[in-house]
């Protein structure tokens, strides 16, 4: 297997990872505007949820270093 080959691989894992990352984030105020609290109110992000945003942004960086470099040692 060539290189690219195994730049491809990696790629799509991270990107599934990111996927699933992206899909574990707790999204706006959650069910708290149903029963009355405001969606307005600024928090913090604690725990696993800053854990997870961090993840998120080091994955995404990851999958544009592979994307870059997949392109050019490919050309």
């Amino acid at each position: 297997m060539s290189t690219t080959s195994y730049l491809y691989i990696a790629q799509v894992i991270v990107a599934a990872a990111l996927i699933g990352a992206v899909l574990l984030q707790v999204r706006g105020g959650g069910l708290g505007g149903i029963f009355g609290q405001p969606d307005t109110v600024f928090r913090t992000r604690r725990g696993l949820e800053k854990t997870l945003l961090q993840l998120t942004v080091v994955l995404v960086v990851l999958f544009i270093a592979l994307a870059i470099l997949t392109v050019r040692l490919s050309s």
